[in-house]
């Protein structure tokens, strides 16, 4: 029975919104909005605190969505709304948009000017980075659904976010499977266990996800099975330059070869992300994005990162400090690297749940120091740059969670699209309340200290240079092995830029969770036969929620 008709033991019906042939509940509705209001301020300072005392961030669409769940269940008129799972949906979207908008995508470009000494620049760089964000956040809203970002891909917290909401719907078994995962994950995160990592591999590609863990592993054992450290030299960066254009040159190809629209069946076999449906009658899975539509967005996108980097150039007085030719190549590299940097983010997020933003802003930071480009106009595109991706891939998180809770509805396209705008309405309400408390809070985090570590490294790069005369070299050398994996794995499978973003990160233990997550899924999928992914789904759903939840937790240790 779809969620839209089901009988819980909370209500005798579904709240207004899910009932069949209702429309989209709106971002609008006093009440809704009140709630998204306030949970976005919340997730604005979660992330604000968590980036500038712990140096890290964390995904708070769960603790959103269980909000909402408990607002609904408050015996005051008009908060019955909130029972609704699509109204939940918009309040993990906007809480979880806020939070990596304030701590990614904001606090941490305006830190890059001031560490490098240039205090006078942060609120140029506050504007451009929010520009940015809008940017990266509008594209992604326009190409979800994609052949190049298809809606029927892992996108893992986005697959947690709304198994929680279904089981805080409709209870039951699947209630009882996803809190013991979610307890399960928050016990590991407690106890310094990465378990999202067992979780993401329950979910997404297995091939992408294979190589995810064998770079996990080479990262953390290269020094004693190889006698060097993989993860120093910026050997990871190479292998992610390589599969990054490759990758891109993947995506070029989708943009300019038509194929027939995906209405009947998949143009590739895929690995199964989700409870198993006939893809020959489920129209949910055909894409909703054409090539032509696509290759628009993403050429406005350029347009727009451009016409971005040019208020940015003008805000930050580069006009008088560069030659017209050196301005207009700087407007045009930064434009083009904040739209790889948040294509190559995205599609590491898509297949596993993390995405290398740091990794991918860091190469464009070096190219540009080898082609030449001034510390002052480098530190400003760096932090234009760093400002897009984050909320790229959050949102492709937030829109897969509304995918799945919107596939049972009939009809289901319209009421899909209006979703997912409603869901881009209710991230702009995130980005507000960011945009406030960074612009707020920045001076009192900054005066203490308190500084994103990765601004710190960007800053003191751009400050110092190259220290080793042979980075070029070896980035270029190891782009070779990065360019053919990600060849040999296609633009589904991303291995290329899977393995690199495993080799990014240094987190012990993952390796091991990843692979043997990965062993289990296949042996228990050949027992239990079809019914394996679902529920195997709620097991890796319940781990992602549980490790959220503890992240978020982190804002106690930070306080």
């Amino acid at each position: 029975m779809s969620h839209h008709t089901s009988v819980t033991t909370a209500h005798a019906e579904p709240p207004p919104g899910d009932s069949p042939g209702s429309g989209h509940p709106r971002v609008r509705e006093p009440v809704v909005l009140i709630v998204l209001a306030a949970l976005s301020v919340v997730g604005a300072l979660i992330g604000a605190d968590l980036v500038a005392k712990l140096g890290i961030s964390a995904n708070t669409s769960v603790v959103g969505a269980l909000i909402a769940m408990l607002v609904g269940r408050i015996p005051v008129a008009g908060l019955r709304k909130m029972r609704s799972v699509h109204r939940q949906n918009l309040a993990q979207s906007a809480i979880s948009a806020a939070t990596f908008a304030s701590a990614n995508a904001l606090l941490t470009s305006v830190a890059v000017p001031y560490v490098f000494g240039r205090k006078d620049l942060v609120w140029p760089m506050l504007a451009g980075a929010f520009i940015g964000l809008l940017i990266d956040t509008w594209v992604l809203y326009r190409a979800f659904g994609s052949r190049l970002l298809p809606a029927d891909a892992a996108w893992p917290p986005g697959t947690a976010a709304a198994e929680t909401i279904k089981a805080g719907d409709k209870g039951g078994k699947r209630a009882l499977v996803l809190g013991a995962g979610t307890l399960v994950g928050l016990g590991g995160t407690l106890l310094n266990l990465p378990l999202s990592a067992a979780g993401v591999a329950f979910l997404g590609n297995v091939w992408a996800l294979l190589m995810f863990g064998i770079g996990l592993g080479l990262r953390e054992f290269s020094p004693d099975l190889f006698h060097t450290d993989l993860g120093a030299g910026y050997v990871p960066h190479g292998v992610m330059v390589g599969a990054g254009v490759v990758a891109l040159g993947q995506a070029v190809r989708l943009l300019v070869h038509r194929r027939p629209s995906r209405t009947t069946a998949p143009a590739e076999p895929q690995e199964p992300t989700g409870p198993a449906t006939d893809s020959v009658t489920d129209p949910t899975t055909a894409f909703t994005v054409d090539e032509r539509t696509l290759r628009r967005t993403l050429l406005r996108g350029y347009a727009l990162f451009t016409g971005g980097a040019v208020l940015l150039a003008v805000a930050g007085g580069l006009i008088g400090d560069m030659s017209p030719l050196g301005l207009v190549g700087w407007v045009l590299f930064a434009a083009f690297a904040a739209l790889v940097h948040e294509l190559i983010v995205g599609l590491a997020a898509m297949q596993s749940g993390w995405f290398p933003s740091f990794a991918v802003t860091l190469i464009f930071l070096v190219f540009g120091l080898l082609i030449g480009i001034p510390s002052v106009p480098l530190a400003l595109l760096v932090g234009y740059v760093s400002a897009t991706g984050p909320a790229f891939a959050d949102m492709g998180y937030d829109l897969k969670a509304g995918w799945l809770l919107r596939r049972d509805h009939s009809p289901w396209d319209p009421f899909e699209r209006e979703g997912r705008r409603e869901q881009f309405r209710a991230a702009l309400i995130g980005f507000a309340a960011a945009l406030v408390v960074v612009a707020v809070l920045w001076q009192s985090y900054f005066r203490q200290g308190l500084i994103p570590p990765v601004a710190k490294v960007y800053a003191d790069t751009v400050k110092h240079g190259l220290g080793d005369p042979g980075v070029l070299r070896t980035m270029l050398l190891w782009a070779i092995p990065g360019a053919l994996i990600q060849l040999l794995g296609g633009p589904r499978r991303q291995m290329g830029v899977m393995l690199a973003t495993g080799l990014l990160i240094l987190t012990p233990n993952a390796c091991w969770l990843v692979l043997a997550a990965l062993a289990a899924r296949v042996v228990y999928r050949r027992v239990r036969g079809p019914r394996a992914d679902e529920e195997l789904n709620l097991v890796g759903a319940g781990l992602i929620a549980g490790s959220s939840l503890g992240d978020s937790a982190q804002i106690v240790k930070a306080g």
